[in-house]
């Protein structure tokens, strides 16, 4: 079939056209000449080869707008003249949608722009292709003629092909000039904005988790043997997927419905018929993949469903793992990794970044969300990570030298001098602030007015537990035991739980340890368990209420809980509690499970709290037989506070609108603290907004006595809460409400810096 192919592509005048003009593009690319000769040369022989009047190359000088950077046919003085803003006539159009624009009658079409500097007045049929890469948009490649008509599918397939050569002769530096549209590739900084998956900075060098594949060779002159090449790739890609499938274990259903479909795709008789299409049009093989996946990509973008999403991305991933059967580029590189090393990732599993471990300075995601399972163990391990950080993949090198401001969500990727000067005098300032908490690390958080607040830390791993002693904690407010089950394929077994509990309370030497029972479901989805398509999984079928109704692994969980204990006082807490009935059902399992332990003479704690976590305003409004029943409260902060202002925080757009001091917020959590008092309960806060130091304070100031943050926090709470009367605090938090101020922020940090405390 493919030599009739072959055959049926010689004996097309266009097709073999399209092979010849990619020859000479080729040989003209390997002459001597700097990036503008090349461009001029480039012009040339495209309008020669298409018979066309006109040939342009529009580069993007920066995100938002092109530059003319080379032509055959218009005036020569508007070449580094003539700028477009991206979406600004037919050639932004193009840019911006990243799809062909073929038209006979350029004048006529919708946001059409005449340029006179060009002279192109004359011009009536206009072809336009974007000069991309995997999704990148690096310029648009356009023809005009003076006659009036339609570029054939012949000559707009050739052109896109000609662009694709373009895009991969561009990333690998050969059009580099003077100027920022001839920017050689992957030197000028970019800055990245994206958002805090973990607050902290970091500066070090770029570790690609899944190192780009480079493409060298992206003309070929014998289409038989790329062809045979590509089919002998996708047989090898066929059976990698095939053995995968094998090995994985058959509980494991959503890996196998991400296998299935990468089989799907693999078998794709389309897919192949295309890519062999592109051979032989004169593409190598590696290149006729990539510009498939290009093609993916640009798909992505348009795409709103997210299962469709989904599956362009595993059609994407194929078409890496093809790649690096083609050119033999596998993860291992040969590259040593640097000594300060932060990774960069499209995504990475909690299992992958667990393997990194405490070496990596810091981590760089295209995507990722707040509640991620990459963004809990960053947490965990206390290592910077900034999310939604798009197209830093596509930019950054193994080696690069990059800066990472968590607490802005902020990365500089190959900064200049100026900024990276900037950035170490922040960290330079923080460590000097670290060193100035490390000696308050014994001292109790006892404010001006005699009050005590006792901070705890947040702890997921065994990692966590030296943090303990270094920070200052009293004790580990929430241990989340979800991460060990994150990252293993398999539920674990009973005993493999009880011997990490038991280390967890043998590194606490007696302080007092909070574990959560497993708190999965909605953004923590396991390993092993089947993916539930819910409209809106964080107030769906999650946390206890998986619990109770598959109590098998909730069971065996309390059993690991109260084995490890071995006779020492054991703190359980259960998640996600909305209502009195559900905290009495998950206590009886505990409860049952007390009492089968004892009938088989194991050792019980010898005192045991069981607690829940308010994460729902319902519970705020429980019978109070409920706050009697508990033995201790701890507001998750993080859930109770999306729920309270219906703003998901997962959402960018929203998360950041409703500020955790707004009066209507604090007021209800008051409403908590008074239930709390009227019944005698311990009450402690629990999140992200605990660790925060001004809205630490306004929490201890309206009776909250307890609360548990990252390690890294402790210091900067316990030093403010030390320099403040929480009185004086409670009394500018009431006269701000009472002045029917929206938040009472303003207030308490002008309050704060009148005494030269600002946060």
């Amino acid at each position: 079939m493919a030599d009739d192919m072959a055959k049926t592509a010689d004996d097309d005048g266009t097709d073999s056209d399209s092979r010849r003009l990619l020859r000479r593009l080729r040989d003209t690319l390997a002459g001597p000449g700097e990036g503008q000769e090349r461009l001029d040369r480039i012009t040339h022989l495209i309008a020669d080869s298409m018979g066309c009047e006109v040939c342009s190359i529009y580069l993007f000088r920066d995100e938002d707008t092109l530059e003319l950077c080379a032509t055959e046919g218009l005036k020569a003085e508007s070449v580094h003249m003539t700028r477009l803003r991206l979406g600004e006539g037919l050639v932004g159009r193009v840019a911006r949608s990243g799809t062909a624009i073929n038209t006979a009658n350029a004048p006529a079409e919708k946001g059409f722009r005449y340029m006179p500097e060009t002279g192109e007045e004359i011009y009536s049929a206009f072809l336009g292709v974007p000069v991309q890469r995997l999704g990148e948009m690096l310029g648009v490649l356009v023809v005009q003629s003076k006659a009036a008509r339609q570029y054939s599918d012949d000559e707009v397939y050739a052109l896109e092909v000609v662009a694709m050569v373009l895009a991969e002769m561009a990333e690998l530096g050969a059009f580099a000039g003077e100027g920022e549209a001839l920017a050689a590739p992957h030197q000028h900084s970019v800055l990245f904005r994206g958002g805090t998956g973990q607050e902290g900075t970091a500066e070090g060098r770029v570790w690609l988790h899944e190192p780009r594949v480079v493409v060298t060779n992206p003309v070929a002159d014998d289409p038989q043997a790329e062809c045979e090449r590509l089919r002998e790739g996708v047989a090898k890609l066929r059976l990698s997927v095939d053995t995968l499938l094998t090995q994985a274990d058959s509980a494991d259903g959503e890996q196998h419905q991400v296998l299935e479909a990468y089989r799907m795709f693999a078998n794709s008789r389309g897919w192949l018929n295309r890519m062999e299409e592109d051979i032989l049009r004169g593409l190598s093989a590696e290149a006729a993949v990539e510009k498939e996946q290009s093609a993916t990509r640009a798909r992505l973008a348009q795409v709103p469903d997210p299962y469709l999403r989904e599956r362009l991305h595993d059609l994407d991933d194929l078409s890496n793992r093809l790649l690096r059967i083609l050119t033999g580029q596998g993860a291992e590189t040969g590259a040593a990794m640097p000594d300060d090393p932060v990774l960069v990732a499209r995504n990475i599993g909690p299992g992958e970044l667990l393997e990194y471990g405490r070496k990596l300075k810091g981590v760089v995601l295209e995507e990722g969300a707040v509640g991620s399972h990459a963004a809990i163990v960053a947490r965990a391990l206390a290592i910077p990570l900034v999310i939604h950080a798009e197209r830093i993949t596509t930019e950054a090198l193994n080696g690069d030298h990059i800066l990472v401001d968590g607490d802005q969500g902020l990365v500089h990727l190959r900064p200049d001098e100026t900024v990276a000067a900037a950035f170490r005098d922040k960290i330079a300032m923080q460590a000097k602030a670290m060193e100035r908490y490390a000696g308050l690390r014994m001292l109790p958080a006892v404010a001006k007015c005699g009050t005590t607040v006792g901070l705890h830390m947040n702890a997921g791993l065994m990692a966590d537990l030296p943090s303990l002693e270094g920070s200052g904690a009293e004790g580990v407010g929430l241990f989340r035991t979800e991460l060990q089950f994150l990252i293993r394929n398999k539920v674990p077994k009973r005993g493999e739980l009880a011997a990490l509990y038991s280390r967890v309370l043998d590194a606490a030497k007696g302080r007092r340890v909070a574990f959560r029972t497993l708190d999965i479901g909605s953004d923590k989805v396991l390993p092993f368990m089947k993916r539930l398509d819910e409209p809106n999984p964080a107030m769906g079928w999650r946390a206890i209420r998986v619990g109770l109704e598959k109590p098998g692994v909730l069971r065996m969980q309390l059993q690991a809980l109260l084995r490890a204990a071995d006779g020492r006082p054991l703190t359980v807490m259960f998640p996600f509690i909305a209502q009195f009935e559900e905290f009495l059902e998950a206590r009886e399992h505990l409860l049952e499970e007390i009492d089968r332990e004892g009938q088989l003479g194991h050792t019980l704690p010898e005192k045991i709290e069981i607690g829940a976590m308010l994460e729902t305003p319902s519970l705020a409004y429980a019978p109070k037989a409920f706050f009697e029943l508990a033995d201790f409260i701890s507001i998750g902060g993080n859930d109770l506070k999306q729920f309270f202002f219906a703003a998901d925080r997962e959402n960018e757009r929203v998360r950041r609108r409703y500020d955790t001091l707004d009066v209507s917020f604090l007021s209800f959590l008051q409403h908590i603290v008074q239930r709390c008092e009227d019944s005698n309960t311990a009450l402690s806060f629990c999140g992200e907004d605990a660790g925060r130091p001004v809205e630490a304070l306004c929490f201890a100031a309206i009776g909250l006595r307890s609360l548990s943050m990252r390690p890294a926090s402790i210091g900067p709470v316990k030093s403010l809460i030390r320099r403040v009367d929480l009185k004086e605090a409670r009394a500018v938090i009431e006269e701000a409400a009472a002045s029917g101020a929206q938040s009472v922020r303003p207030a308490v940090l002008d309050w704060l810096s009148r005494q030269g405390d600002g946060s």
